[in-house]
């Protein structure tokens, strides 16, 4: 049975200003600071596959469900989407979303980066172009929005993400229908401590989570 309950939800003005400055001055910093991780990562990917892009774009659901094309350290082979379809019944977590810890799309390279989530960084410059923000729900797949209910739907009330609070409470180890909670239950307690609150305790992840692949 679906659920219909709405959340309570506000948009707070002061709250916003300082959420899109500190996007802003994170996003740049981090871009500035990290360059040299960047480039060493670029030039790994290209000596394992020199046929293959550094980075990966792919299409994902924003607020109110507007698409927009989110970046990506590449981390899979080159024809990673076109196996996708193969392995789908492979999935190894309920409902709209697909993750397989053994992925055997993943290059060598792709299995670190992953780890530690640095295939994410790249991210930063959709921060900048306003797409996303450093806190905030993921931004799914168009495949997966299309199964959703109207319940889950909520996650598209703000703007997606970096990071959030599913990915420093349990991340790939809890189900579809406990990181719609907790983003929901983001969504409704969000203020800039609880913000950099989650930004902290991703920097610790970033040396590596049990719970990222």
């Amino acid at each position: 049975m679906e659920t219909t309950k709405k959340i309570e939800f506000e948009e707070k003005k002061t709250y916003t200003i300082l959420k899109r400055g500190m996007d802003i001055i994170g996003a740049s910093m981090g871009l500035i600071f990290l360059s040299w991780l960047f480039l060493i990562v670029a030039v790994l990917i290209k000596i394992e596959d020199p046929k293959g892009t550094v980075f990966f774009k792919q299409i994902r659901v924003g607020k109110n469900g507007k698409e927009f094309y989110m970046f990506k350290f590449r981390s899979m082979v080159s024809d990673a989407e076109e196996r996708l379809k193969d392995l789908l019944k492979y999935n190894e977590i309920d409902g709209a979303m697909f993750k397989l810890k053994e992925d055997p799309r993943v290059t060598k390279i792709g299995k670190f980066i992953r780890k530690t989530s640095i295939d994410e960084l790249p991210q930063l410059w959709n921060v900048l172009k306003g797409e996303m923000s450093l806190v905030g729900p993921r931004p799914p797949l168009p495949r997966e929005v299309k199964e959703y209910t109207n319940y889950d739907k909520q996650r598209l009330l703000v703007i997606p993400g970096c990071t959030g609070l599913w990915q420093v409470s349990g991340r790939n180890s809890l189900s579809f229908q406990e990181m719609v909670e907790l983003d929901l239950q983001y969504i409704r307690k969000r203020n800039s401590y609880f913000d950099l609150k989650i930004i902290i305790k991703t920097v610790f992840l970033l040396f590596g989570s049990k719970n990222a692949f």
